[in-house]
């Protein structure tokens, strides 16, 4: 008995989402009720994060024929893959900072199972430090600020330099009025 050409086309497209994706965190969402899923849903395709529920055996055979490894481990009970093509950290941030806000890891509810960033399989640890780091745009921001300072420190400095030059001068022509009358 062969697999059905619906089944390979399944694991075809599961094998796309981990061959081309920056990021990725697969999850084990038992209880999750529909408002909560819904919400999760839209905060992640709002940061550009794609959420699908998978089957562990068809995560397994694409993961296999990606050549994939370490993730076998970790394919049991419920599972879904948030991953993103553009974004290696969204997947974590989102993920994590959902189940943060509500309190879902403590009750069991969400929880991360493993990750992958640019082809490499992180633990659950590795996901929450990697959702942990600062945004891109935070990131930037710092790298600016810290070329900003020299520049705006060479002002005040140069700034002084003039105030002095200028308070030497102004002394200067005052000594030579009162010298004059």
């Amino acid at each position: 008995m062969g697999v059905t050409p619906k089944k390979q086309a399944v694991v075809a497209e599961i094998k796309n989402w981990l061959t081309t994706s920056k990021g990725l965190v697969l999850t084990s969402y038992r209880g999750l009720n529909v408002a909560t899923d819904t919400e999760m849903r839209r905060e992640l395709r709002a940061a550009g994060v794609t959420y699908k529920v998978v089957k562990n055996t068809m995560l397994r055979i694409a993961a296999k024929e990606a050549g994939i490894e370490g993730l076998d481990t970790h394919l049991e009970g419920t599972t879904a893959i948030a991953f993103s093509a553009e974004d290696a950290v969204a997947p974590a941030k989102v993920i994590c900072g959902f189940m943060k806000k509500n309190k879902l890891e403590d009750a069991g509810i969400l929880t991360v199972k493993v990750g992958m960033v640019d082809g490499q399989v992180i633990d659950e640890k590795g996901v929450k430090a990697l959702a942990n780091l600062p945004s891109r745009e935070e990131l930037i921001a710092k790298l600016l600020g810290s070329m900003n300072a020299p520049i705006a420190n060479t002002v005040g400095v140069l700034s002084a330099i003039i105030r002095n030059a200028v308070g030497v001068i102004d002394a200067y022509r005052a000594k030579k009025e009162k010298e004059a009358a």
